[in-house]
C-alpha cells in the first residue's frame, strides 16, 4: 500500500450507515453464518463507555475503505483496585484490500492516537499472528485473565499492548469485556433487514 493514498480521520455521524455497510461486508461469515458486528458498533456508538476521540475511519480516494474505534474498560486488580484500560473493534478493512497492509496502518495509527491521549493498555481478542506486529502480546503475559474464562483454558486469543511501558508491571487480575458488547441477537437480526440480503453460510474455522 501506498500510505500517500490513504486518509484517517475521526468518524461523522453521516459515516454511520456506510461504515456499517462496510464492518458487515468485512465480518460477514468469518467467525459466525452472518455476523453481528455492524450492530455491535451500531449500539456501541451510544455506549458511555464509547470513546468517540478513538473512531476513525480510513478512505483511499474518497471512498471508505476501513474503520476502527474504542471503549473504556477496567481490569479488576486482584489487589482490589480498578485499573482503566482500553477495549479495541471491531477494526475492519474492506474485503477488497485486506492483507495489503491497510488494516496494520489503520490499527497503529489509531494506538499512537490512544496512547497520546495517556491511555495506558488496550486488551482485546485478537490473532497474535497478526497483532503481534503491533506490539500486542498475550495478555496472560501480564498477569491478566480473561472474565469467565477456566484457568486451564487457551487464553492465547486474548492480547495485551501496554500504551504506557510499564502500566501493567505491578497489576494482575480479571479484564472485563464492556457490557456493550453483548448484543441480543434477534435484535441484530432485525437491524440486518435494513442492508441487502446475503447469505449466510457455516464455513469451517468459524468459532460460533
Amino acid at each position: 500500500m501506498n500510505q500517500n493514498d490513504v486518509t484517517i480521520r475521526l468518524e461523522t455521524s453521516e459515516d454511520y450507515r456506510a461504515v456499517e455497510f462496510l464492518v458487515r461486508e468485512a465480518f460477514w461469515n468469518v467467525y459466525r453464518p452472518g455476523c453481528l458486528e455492524h450492530f455491535v458498533i451500531h449500539v456501541l456508538r451510544d455506549d458511555p463507555a464509547f470513546v468517540k476521540e478513538l473512531d476513525f475511519v480510513m478512505e483511499k480516494g474518497g471512498e471508505l475503505i476501513g474503520q476502527n474505534m474504542f471503549m473504556r474498560t477496567i481490569i479488576e486488580a486482584d489487589d482490589g483496585r480498578k485499573i482503566p484500560v482500553l477495549t479495541m473493534g471491531p477494526i475492519g478493512i474492506t474485503p477488497a484490500l485486506k492483507r495489503q497492509g491497510y488494516g496494520k496502518f489503520l490499527l497503529d495509527y489509531s494506538l499512537q492516537k490512544a496512547a497520546a491521549m495517556g491511555f495506558g493498555a488496550v486488551l482485546f481478542e485478537g490473532n497474535i499472528g497478526f497483532y503481534g506486529k503491533s506490539g500486542f502480546s498475550t495478555a496472560s503475559e501480564f498477569g491478566i485473565r480473561y472474565h469467565d474464562l477456566p484457568e486451564d483454558a487457551d487464553s492465547s486469543f486474548f492480547l495485551c499492548k501496554e500504551l504506557i511501558p510499564g502500566y501493567l508491571s505491578d497489576v494482575t487480575g480479571v479484564y472485563q469485556t464492556p457490557v456493550g458488547y453483548y448484543v441480543d441477537e434477534a435484535a441484530a437480526e432485525e437491524f440486518d433487514k435494513q442492508f441487502p440480503k446475503k447469505e449466510k453460510l457455516k464455513l469451517p474455522g468459524q468459532l460460533f
